[in-house]
């Protein structure tokens, strides 16, 4: 019988930062309970953080960066997949402008994630154009 160990972390489902504890048996999460000792949720989770995890080890997740060519998405590294998108930002604002390019935040990352978006959008691009799903 594989031992399971019992893994602290912060839950990446929204910017709260609940406390969860993993219980991962041959390097697979089996389950998730909130973290009695985390000062946000004292244990409590909701219903994604508790039971979302199956999307870690899904056989059909992405585990590489693809790009398209000729109509076709192909596997790529990262190094050429940040070239292909600082080249097509690039090419955009030459073009159109820096107010064509616009971003979306996520909820569901961190306050700090959220901050250097929209510090990416306004110093290294020079537009006010990003919204996001948290502001409602």
């Amino acid at each position: 019988m594989a031992e399971t160990a019992k893994v602290r972390t912060v839950c990446g489902y929204c910017g709260t930062g609940c406390g969860l504890v993993l219980e991962v048996e041959n390097n697979q999460i089996v389950k998730i309970r909130g973290d009695k000792e985390a000062p946000v949720n004292k244990g409590q989770t909701c219903v994604k953080g508790a039971f979302a995890y199956k999307y870690v080890h899904a056989p059909n997740r992405l585990k590489h960066p693809l790009i398209r060519k000729g109509g076709t998405l192909v596997q790529s590294t990262w190094d050429e997949a940040y070239d292909f998108i600082a080249k097509r930002l690039t090419n955009i604002k030459e073009k159109h402008g820096s107010d064509a390019i616009s971003m979306f935040a996520c909820a569901r990352t961190t306050n700090e994630s959220n901050y250097i978006t929209q510090k990416f959008m306004r110093t290294a691009i020079g537009s006010n154009h990003i919204d996001g799903c948290n502001r409602t």
